[in-house]
């Protein structure tokens, strides 16, 4: 068991509405077998503690070295069961508390970075030079990392995942959704779902991704090969089905073919939607009932309303329009529309190299106009929205602990201090995963 104190801002979230973050003030938080237990001013933690647990030996000095005498709490391991409504309802074999004082930094709920394509091999680094250098972006780059990720071994795969998974969590992320969709055979779509299955529960099986170069003339064909083999192939190694709906990719037409079979197999749907054209694509989102639609950078207003009522998640994604310069969609817009938004990376090797939360939240603000408060927000709670989850994403009681210190005494510098590492140490399940501090 853990107590947290010395928090100088402690983000809680409301998983409800967009930039409710229910900020508590010098706050402390109760974690117990992974889960939060209690959140609040800091000086009522000695008193939550003894309250939930009852006392016994006393503990010179309080909970922070600074109050009279208190009793030690010998409190009891919880789990999921023992939490009805906030408050803890058996208790089983005696665990001591082990006090971290955080010396006045900010905690926030770990990022819920929900769409990422890390199963992959190879470099586009010229590519984006080029794109830089005037040439405009198009679907058509994914096929060099094909090339690439086809000539890769399994194990190679798998070690630039981790690779790449290492470097988020440093930056703060604690849950990834991860696509396959850059190998585009049965084989190689079935191997990166096992690679990805290893390291998160969140999988997703997009062999429509793009039309592979061998079935460039035939993509019904591909389509075909999909629906027939790779998604019964797939069933129960894939979490979600996706699909990328823009022209150069998958029309309207195949999408929904794709995504109903998926469903047919027990795959949730979301999908990749104007990103490059203002096409059908959100609306069929939402008709297929799509957990989110991703990119949405072109929308029109009958578009936003349809999402609204169908309360269908829009996932925005600002590295991607940092990295194509396509133009940025305007957060405000969607936000009066009434539509449900995330922020997450599309970490990925050709469109958007970035798997940077704080990247993301940095651009959000200042290019998509969200404020402060709805970024770190839909960085969070909007994330675990998108995935459908509600134990993730925020701080209340009975909430998985997964939480990152900031160095800085409010979630606002993440926006504040663009560039400049502001993760302190990284919580998952109450474990520390990430630790940036100084070795010294």
């Amino acid at each position: 068991m853990q107590l947290f104190t010395g928090i100088s801002e402690l983000v809680v979230n409301d998983l409800d509405n967009l930039g409710e973050l229910d900020v508590i003030a010098d706050a402390a938080l109760l974690i117990d077998d992974g889960r939060v237990v209690w959140s609040g001013p800091s000086a009522q933690a000695d008193t939550a503690v003894a309250g939930h647990f009852g006392a016994g030996e006393e503990r010179p000095g309080g909970v922070d070295g600074s109050a009279p005498a208190a009793p030690r709490p010998e409190v009891a391991a919880v789990n999921d069961d023992d939490i009805v409504n906030g408050e803890v309802t058996s208790v089983g074999e005696l665990a001591a508390i082990e006090t971290i004082d955080l010396g006045g930094r900010a905690v926030i709920p770990g990022f819920v970075d929900s769409h990422n394509h890390l199963v992959f091999a190879g470099d586009r680094s010229e590519e984006f030079a080029a794109r830089m250098a005037g040439q405009k972006y198009s679907a058509g780059g994914i096929a060099t990392t094909v090339a690439a990720t086809r000539a890769a071994t399994e194990d190679e795969l798998d070690a630039n995942l981790v690779h790449l998974l290492d470097q988020a969590r440093r930056q703060g992320t604690t849950t990834f959704e991860i696509k396959s969709g850059y190998g585009l055979t049965l084989d190689d779509e079935i191997q990166a779902l096992d690679i990805i299955n290893r390291h998160t529960d969140e999988s997703t099986l997009i062999a429509a991704h793009v039309v592979p170069p061998e079935y460039k003339e035939n993509p019904d064909d591909y389509v075909d090969l999909v629906i027939d083999e790779i998604i019964p192939a797939a069933e129960g190694k894939a979490k979600w089905i996706d699909v990328f709906c823009e022209k150069g990719a998958f029309t309207e037409e195949q999408t929904r073919r794709i995504i109903e079979a998926g469903k047919a197999a027990g795959m949730k749907p979301r999908l990749h939607a104007n990103q490059l054209t203002e096409g059908g694509a959100l609306r069929l989102g939402a008709e297929l009932g799509c957990a989110s639609v991703d990119h949405a950078t072109f929308a029109s207003d009958e578009d936003l309303k349809i999402l609204a009522a169908a309360g269908t998640v829009v996932t925005l994604l600002p590295s991607i329009e940092f990295s194509t310069r396509q133009p940025y969609p305007d957060a405000r817009r969607y936000v009066d529309a009434g539509v449900r938004l995330a922020i997450a990376t599309d970490c990925n090797p050709g469109s958007g190299f970035s798997n940077s939360v704080p990247f993301a939240i940095a651009i959000g603000v200042r290019d998509m106009h969200f404020t402060v408060e709805q970024a770190v927000w839909a960085a969070t709670a909007g994330g675990a929205n998108a995935l459908q989850r509600r134990d993730i994403g925020h701080l209340g009681v009975g909430a998985r602990a997964d939480l990152a210190v900031l160095d800085a005494p409010s979630c606002r510098h993440l926006a504040y201090r663009p560039g400049v590492q502001l993760v302190e140490r990284v919580y998952s399940g109450g474990e520390l995963i990430a630790d940036n501090r100084p070795n010294d």
